[in-house]
């Protein structure tokens, strides 16, 4: 194959759109006797003559103009290639992968992704729905650029192969059935709750974060049933078969309003919460695209 050098391609190009030696040699700042060294390599390199006599000048030959042809697109390919990496390096071009838990896509990703489209529309974000230590499983393996999960056992937490960026703490509530006793009940404890049938997960971050909040609280709470979704552990607690923690992100982003027979009470003594965070492979946090997409996340957290 052909060892093509750009620079010599150039000054044919220069040549073809100048219509002389002296002009091309001016446009590219070079001397006429080295535009015709140029031309000459080129000649040897690809075994046939670029420019012939032409009265008192030269015009390109038929191999010239062949050559001519594919090099244009490849300057046209160059340009976009530079023009693209431009965009990438202000962090509004390329390709994020997010992998996130169901509740942090509806609440944190979605709304990010909205506003990029918005304002980097060139920069695409491809979404992957994983729980917790599943994302980060994807992370370390290249599936995606980053994960949001929660800091819990089986997060980025400590490992050196992540920087980790804290989202938001996420404030936890109780779903309790519309007509429990303490179900419009101002300034509910935790504690209170200790003997209540619990739901919740059998194993996964959310069984960790139940039973640790219930343990700040001085209690080990019964798992009278074991769902880990949402529409399944709401509906359960709307027929009156217990009580369950769930996330203000939930709340948040509408998912209990189409509960029937649920009511949801805050815990302002106790103040459980969940950590919800970012992660990125070590070595690619400050790519521009990565830091964009990571800001957004942040910032739905903020608003």
């Amino acid at each position: 194959m052909t060892d093509w050098d750009l620079k010599k391609l150039r000054v044919l190009r220069a040549l073809h759109e100048c219509g002389t030696v002296t002009a091309a040699g001016a446009r590219l700042n070079l001397t006429p006797s080295a535009v015709s060294q140029q031309l000459a390599a080129l000649a040897r390199q690809v075994g046939a003559p670029m420019v012939e006599p032409y009265g008192r000048r030269v015009r390109l030959t038929a191999a010239a103009r062949l050559v001519l042809r594919h090099a244009d697109r490849v300057f046209g390919q160059l340009e976009q290639a530079e023009a693209e990496l431009a965009g990438y390096l202000h962090g509004e071009a390329g390709e994020v992968r997010v992998g996130a838990f169901a509740t942090a896509i509806t609440a944190l990703v979605v709304p990010a992704v909205v506003r990029l489209r918005e304002s980097a529309p060139r920069l695409a974000v491809r979404v992957v729905e994983a729980e917790a230590a599943e994302a980060v499983a994807l992370l370390a393996a290249g599936a995606v650029d980053v994960s949001v999960s929660l800091n819990v056992r089986g997060s980025a937490g400590e490992d050196p192969r992540f920087v980790q960026v804290p989202v938001l703490d996420d404030p936890l509530d109780v779903a309790l059935p519309l007509e429990h006793p303490w179900a419009r009940r101002e300034g509910l404890r935790l504690a209170e709750l200790a003997d209540e049938p619990w739901i919740f997960g059998g194993s996964g971050p959310w069984r960790d974060i139940t039973l640790g909040a219930c343990a700040e609280a001085g209690f080990v709470p019964e798992r009278a049933h074991t769902a880990a979704d949402w529409a399944a552990i709401l509906t359960m607690v709307g027929a009156g078969l217990g009580v369950a923690l769930v996330p203000r992100l939930l709340v948040g982003a509408g998912s209990i309003q189409g509960a029937r027979g649920v009511a949801v009470r805050t815990l302002p003594a106790d103040l459980p919460s969940r950590r919800v965070v970012a992660a990125v492979r070590a070595g690619t946090e400050q790519a521009p695209p990565l830091r964009r997409v990571l800001s957004e996340i942040v910032r739905s957290a903020a608003l």
